[in-house]
């Protein structure tokens, strides 16, 4: 194996050991790990599509809602803001493999 494959079969090894069973299909959808990646912050709808250029908005619209539904990303309403507007941050499992995917991103773009 190669070295950057040695590198992504440990971080996928570090994804798989950080949600352990509870949330295998969700992994498996195309869209959980980018939109995770990109929550490392918390953010509203349209940083997260900045930084997922490719991404419909009907493919976004789903993965946050099937990754708070996981119980992986939490939503609250920013009021302040006018029209209020929803503000996305990862949690619980969903944070651990946000700060994996982010390490490895750091990692990889300091080489």
């Amino acid at each position: 194996m190669t070295e950057q494959g040695v590198e992504v079969a440990t971080l996928a090894e570090k994804i798989l050991a950080v949600a352990k069973s509870e949330g295998q299909d969700l992994l498996r959808r195309s869209w959980t790990l980018p939109v995770l990646a990109s929550l490392y912050q918390p953010s509203v709808f349209g940083e997260v599509k900045g930084k997922l250029p490719t991404i419909s908005d009907r493919a976004l619209s789903q993965s946050l809602k099937s990754l708070e539904d996981q119980m992986w990303l939490t939503r609250r309403i920013e009021q302040v803001s006018r029209p209020p507007r929803s503000m996305y941050s990862s949690t619980n499992t969903g944070w651990a493999i946000s700060e994996a995917l982010t390490d490895a991103i750091s990692f990889a773009q300091h080489r």
